[in-house]
C-alpha cells in the first residue's frame, strides 16, 4: 500500500497536536485527545497511550508505525485506535514492509546480529554472546518478534531499559516502547497479527512534516 492509498478517502489517522493539519485525509472533528496514564517518564504527552479516531477502512487488530511521527497504531474494532509513542531505527536501518508477529516472550534474552556487531563493533562486540533478560537487557520487558512469512527478520517491538529514548530514532531497526506500554500491548497481539513498518518519508498522521 502507497501513500496515496493509504492517505486517500477514509483510511487516514487523525492529526496530532504536533503535526499541522491539512486537508489530506484528516478528521478535523476531534482535536487534541487527552493521554492516558500516568507518566513517570517525562515523556512528551503526545508520546503517552492515546486513545484517537480513525476512519473507516482500517483493518482491526492491525499495527502500524509511522517512522515520521514516532508512532504505533494498534486499530481496534470499534473505529478508534490506540497510539504510542515509539523510537524507531536510525536512518539507513529501517526496514519498511509488512511483517507478522509469530512468536512473543517475556523478559527475552538478546544477542546482536553478526551485522550489527560489524558495523558497530565498539558499541556490539562485547555482547556477541548474549544478554539474559531482565531490566538492563535492551529489549526490555517483552519482544513481538517480526516474520516475513517463515523468515524471521531480527526486527522487534519490544520494551527498553531507555525510555528517554522513545521519540526518536535510536535503534537498529527495530521499534522500542516504554516497558509498561509495550507490557499492555502485548496482552493485546495475538501470535498471527500484522505489523506494517512504513516507509520514513511517509507519515501516516500528517503531511509528512515530521512531529
Amino acid at each position: 500500500m502507497d501513500r496515496r492509498q493509504f492517505l486517500a478517502g477514509s483510511a487516514a489517522f487523525l492529526a496530532t497536536p504536533a503535526v499541522a493539519q491539512d486537508a489530506v485525509g484528516f478528521d478535523e472533528t476531534i482535536e487534541r485527545p487527552e493521554p492516558q496514564g500516568p507518566n513517570p517518564w517525562g515523556l512528551h504527552p503526545r508520546l503517552m497511550p492515546t486513545r484517537i479516531v480513525h476512519k473507516a477502512g482500517m483493518v482491526p487488530g492491525h499495527v502500524h508505525v509511522d517512522p515520521i511521527a514516532k508512532y504505533l497504531y494498534h486499530i481496534l474494532d470499534d473505529g478508534t485506535a490506540m497510539r504510542y509513542g515509539v523510537a524507531v531505527g536510525r536512518s539507513g536501518l529501517q526496514a519498511p514492509g509488512q511483517y507478522t508477529i509469530r512468536r512473543k516472550v517475556e523478559w527475552p534474552s538478546w544477542q546482536p546480529t553478526a551485522a550489527m556487531i560489524a558495523r558497530e563493533p565498539d558499541l556490539y562486540a562485547e555482547f556477541a554472546s548474549g544478554v539474559p533478560g531482565g531490566p538492563e537487557n535492551p529489549l526490555g520487558a517483552r519482544a513481538l518478534y517480526l516474520y516475513d512469512g517463515g523468515r524471521d527478520t531480527y526486527l522487534r517491538i519490544h520494551g527498553t531499559p531507555q525510555p528517554w529514548s522513545i521519540g526518536t530514532s535510536a535503534s537498529s531497526g527495530c521499534v522500542r516502547m516504554v516497558n509498561a506500554h509495550v507490557i499492555e500491548l502485548y496482552e493485546k497481539l495475538p501470535i498471527g497479527t500484522v505489523v506494517h513498518l512504513h516507509r520514513p518519508n511517509y507519515a501516516i498522521t500528517g503531511n509528512g512534516t515530521a512531529a
